[in-house]
């Protein structure tokens, strides 16, 4: 399952293991979606303050997540 619609529908099926793969992949693709728009918005010359503040987590959690790659 690669196409985020087909992902969507499987996360929401009666047959548990298929919901089960479809949610670790749509986690999976959040966090690579999160993890780019950190890039970005460092890159843009956002704070950790404000990246924090968008992701309602802790100055200190998105610091500690992506200081090295950002």
């Amino acid at each position: 399952m690669t196409d985020v619609r087909e992902l969507a529908e499987a996360a929401g099926s009666s047959d548990a293991l298929v919901g089960l793969r479809a949610t670790v992949a749509l986690r999976r693709l959040a966090e690579r979606l999160e993890e780019l728009q950190v890039r970005n918005a460092r890159r843009q010359g956002l704070s950790w303050q404000e990246i924090a503040e968008a992701l309602d987590v802790s100055k200190q959690a998105v610091h500690k997540k992506y200081a090295r790659n950002a």
